[in-house]
């Protein structure tokens, strides 16, 4: 197993912790990790883009002109789609289904291969956990230039819901959080430095986070 840092809330070191090998030590499929970030992608598309049809179109239930005997083409409205005006010819209809199936399985390799990346290239971080009694962002702050994240961007993995930490971190550009069962491989590739509570670390892939468990 790799170790890690393990850093305070004060960004001080405290020791190391152990990743598991599971997780963050596979060797990265990349053809899983694409197809799982394009079926996110396609899914938080919202499909209701919507353009009329001849049948939708104002006007156009008189025929323009005679069938015969003028020389022009022959028309029947112009509302079709060929003329100015007209309705639109297989355009989006508003019900629009953009999502893509992905097993469990596939989901489940392509976040591994998401962290097994990141923690091969040294940017993974662990925190004991938050002592915030209030929103800080100049707390906050302060612990990502302890971490050394730079401009880089930054994915907050939380073992639980904690208001004041969210708070503390959303008002930092480049800094994206969530809690554990939130966490997705798209979040990791996007982001460029992943900070895990160390709470959240066993809780991986289970669906759930620490608040989850304590009100069950």
């Amino acid at each position: 197993m790799a170790n890690v840092d393990l850093y305070t809330s004060a960004g001080t070191a405290s020791g190391s912790v152990e990743l598991d090998d599971e997780l963050f030590g596979i060797e990265p499929n990349v053809g899983v990790m694409h197809q799982v970030v394009v079926a996110q992608q396609a899914a938080a598309r919202s499909g209701t883009s919507k353009v009329k049809t001849r049948a939708e179109v104002r006007g156009g239930g008189r025929k323009p002109w005679r069938q015969k005997g003028t020389g022009r083409a022959r028309q029947g409205s112009i509302r079709a789609p060929h003329w100015s005006g007209g309705g639109v010819a297989h355009g989006p209809s508003g019900e629009q289904n953009f999502t893509k199936r992905v097993n469990k399985k596939l989901k489940r390799l392509a976040l591994r291969s998401a962290l097994s990346d990141r923690a091969a290239s040294g940017d993974i971080r662990v925190i004991e956990g938050f002592d915030m009694d209030a929103p800080k962002t100049k707390a906050a702050r302060a612990l990502l230039e302890t971490l050394e994240t730079g401009d880089r961007r930054v994915l907050l993995v939380l073992a639980g819901f904690d208001a004041n930490v969210v708070k503390s971190f959303r008002n930092l550009p480049r800094v994206h959080t969530l809690t554990v069962d939130q966490l997705n491989t798209y979040d990791v590739l996007v982001s460029d430095v992943v900070v895990f509570e160390q709470g959240a670390l066993e809780l991986i892939g289970s669906g759930t986070r620490t608040d989850l468990k304590e009100n069950a």
